[in-house]
């Protein structure tokens, strides 16, 4: 008796019970996604086609990417993209997934330059695959937009994701947050002072690393996820620094993980920022500090 075909329903759901088994937590989503991926098809056309045979070719590939996600390696990584802020960015191991939370960031962003966005200049530290500076550019096309990364590979991406997506004010360099600015700045022939500095940088307390999913401990780079022994190290860092690169009334606004912000707010207040605020992300965790450096 000949053996049962591959079709598309019966791979959705074998791969389905497959993840559901070691615990991925979206199993049917995940099989749909790799399946749409490898046959080029929308989840729509999926569902029509769901009677179709899966040629060898099609199954080597999926196949693949289903051992794939076996060893939790995100979609993203997978996929090669994901979506933020409406714009698709290439992902890959080299940087940090961009997630709904960091789209709180750019709310913040926005609304607090909104007044003064014309000629805005912007540096975003710990740019990673850019999407916060790329975003940033695209939204104020008059804005010029700086992003800093201590990662060569992270900026390899985040340059090919501003040639992809069009945009042309937005430049990287390679620093450790704010050192190396200055003499970018000067080539660009750029004032040193910027009206909103943003970033979302590693703010993991370090023992926690281990307790994070899997699909983030083992697959994300450490250097995008660890903030030291409280997690703090480069947010204490940028608020220390920042005012030495702020225009007055310039805008500090950085991303934190849960229960950080009265910490974080504490330590603008005592560096001298005013009107700070937290921002709550969608799921209502204070998910963004910001404040005003005061002019003189």
């Amino acid at each position: 008796m000949a053996s049962e075909a591959w079709t598309v329903r019966r791979l959705a759901e074998w791969a389905t019970q497959d993840f559901k088994t070691r615990g991925i937590e979206s199993p049917r989503l995940d099989a749909e996604l790799i399946l749409c991926d490898v046959l080029a098809l929308t989840r729509t056309q999926l569902i029509i086609d769901y009677d179709r045979e899966l040629e060898d070719p099609e199954l080597v590939k999926l196949r693949a990417m289903i051992q794939r996600r076996r060893t939790r390696e995100p979609m993203a990584y997978l996929r090669g993209h994901r979506e933020f802020y409406g714009r698709e960015f290439a992902v890959d191991r080299r940087v940090l997934v961009p997630r709904p939370d960091t789209e709180t960031l750019i709310d913040v962003a926005l609304k607090r330059t909104a007044e003064r966005s014309l000629g805005t200049r912007i540096l975003d530290l710990c740019t990673g695959s850019g999407a916060i500076a790329i975003t940033l550019a695209k939204e104020r096309r008059t804005a010029r937009v700086l992003g800093t990364d201590i990662s060569e590979d992270a900026l390899a991406v985040a340059r090919q994701n501003a040639r992809t997506l069009g945009a042309y004010n937005v430049g990287f360099v390679a620093a450790d947050l704010f050192e190396g600015v200055g003499p970018v700045l000067d080539r660009a022939g750029m004032r040193r002072r910027f009206e909103l500095v943003v970033s979302n940088p590693p703010y993991i307390p370090s023992e926690e690393i281990a307790t994070l999913m899997a699909d983030v401990r083992d697959h994300e780079p450490r250097l995008a996820l660890d903030g030291g022994a409280d997690g703090l190290d480069f947010l204490k860092r940028i608020v220390d620094a920042a005012p030495d690169w702020l225009a007055p009334n310039g805008v500090l606004a950085m991303e934190l993980g849960a229960g950080q912000a009265p910490a974080v707010m504490e330590l603008f207040s005592a560096r001298g920022f005013t009107d700070v605020r937290a921002e709550r992300d969608l799921a209502r965790i204070e998910r963004v500090v910001h404040g005003v450096w005061p002019s003189a």
